[in-house]
């Protein structure tokens, strides 16, 4: 499944990302790499999520959060 489609308040371990390179260097420098547990916050009307990320607030816009494939962490 996409972050994109994650609950707010669950945690997701990533396991893919598929967007553009220039985008996944950039998350990948965040810290959202494969394995990386990320926990959405909030989601606001058009489409962009707030997620936790080793203790780092980040909001994410739905053409990217819909290209971070996760599964619900356990």
């Amino acid at each position: 499944m996409s972050l994109f489609e994650g609950e707010k308040d669950k945690s997701y371990e990533i396991m893919g990302l598929h967007v553009e390179e220039g985008i996944t260097r950039r998350l990948q420098a965040l810290g959202l790499n494969d394995g990386t547990i990320v926990t959405v916050l909030n989601r606001k009307k058009n489409g962009a999520l707030i997620i936790r990320v080793r203790g780092t607030r980040l909001a994410v816009g739905k053409h990217i959060s819909s290209g971070i494939e996760v599964k619900e962490a356990a």
